[in-house]
Order: C-alpha cells, then structure tokens, then sequence
C-alpha cells in the first residue's frame, strides 16, 4: 500500500456554532499523488459543505495499518525488528512506521500486539505517539468494480 497524507482545509462549524477556518490530516491509500489528491476530494465531498482545498499532500511511509472500530484516534508506532545478517553473522535492526486505530494509547499497543501475532521476527517498540490524523481512507476494491 502506498500511503499519503492529506491536509484539507475548510471551514468548520466548532461546538460553540462559530465558523473556523481548519487544516486537518487524512491518510488515503493510492499510486502516487495526482491519484491521493482525487481519492481525497472523492472522500471528502459528502462531508464538507461548502468549498474546501488540498493544501498538501505527503507520502506517509507506513508499512502497516491495524484498524479497530472502537477508536477514534490514530497513534503512530516506530516498530524495530532485530534480524540476523546472514553473512556477518551481525545483529541488524530495521525500524518501520506502524499506526494504529484506537481510543487511548494502551488500547492503540494491544491493537498493535494483536495484529502482529503471527509475526515471524522479534520486534520491540521504540515508540507510540497520538497523530493528528482524522480518517483512513484505504483503497477499496468495491469501488473500483462500480
């Protein structure tokens, strides 16, 4: 999968009924960033009245996503895996960004656990941190049958 982040701005009605100019974060799955910029306009549109405008667009190097209907947050992870090399017979260490949905950190690493059981190679966490992200929004094959 090939993630990008996706800033869009727009104005949003706060809690106190006052209209705030916003810049908010959206993952998106896509094939490179004119795609990522249509996907999120596509995404976006049911949600947004009024004008709205991509202000940036990244790739975001996640390596793995583990989703749970319960949270309501996004917490990235820095995840290194220790494995042999082969030839030097050296300890080497790989680290990957992982996210994970959640409603608090605790809940966010034992989401992480839990999809990395079936993990063959030793792995430690280096670090958890709350993202600013709103939504995911994965690439679905229903959508492209339509």
């Amino acid at each position: 999968m090939n993630w990008f982040e996706c800033k869009i701005s727009y104005e949003k009605m706060m809690e106190n009924g006052v209209q705030k100019r916003v810049i908010e974060p959206y993952l998106v799955d896509a094939l490179s960033f004119t795609e990522a910029e249509a996907r999120i306009i596509e995404e976006m549109k049911p949600y947004i009245s009024g004008e709205f405008m991509v202000t940036d667009i990244k790739r975001a190097r996640i390596v793995e996503l583990f989703t749970n209907e319960n949270g309501d947050r996004y917490y990235r992870f820095k995840v290194v895996f220790a494995s042999l090399d082969e030839k030097s017979g050296m300890e080497k260490k790989t680290a990957v960004a992982m996210l994970a949905q959640a409603s608090d950190i605790k809940e966010a690493i034992t989401v992480l656990e839990e999809g990395m059981k079936g993990t063959m190679g030793d792995y430690t966490l280096a670090s958890v941190a709350e993202t600013m992200i709103m939504d995911v929004f994965p690439f679905s094959h229903e959508k492209t049958e339509e």
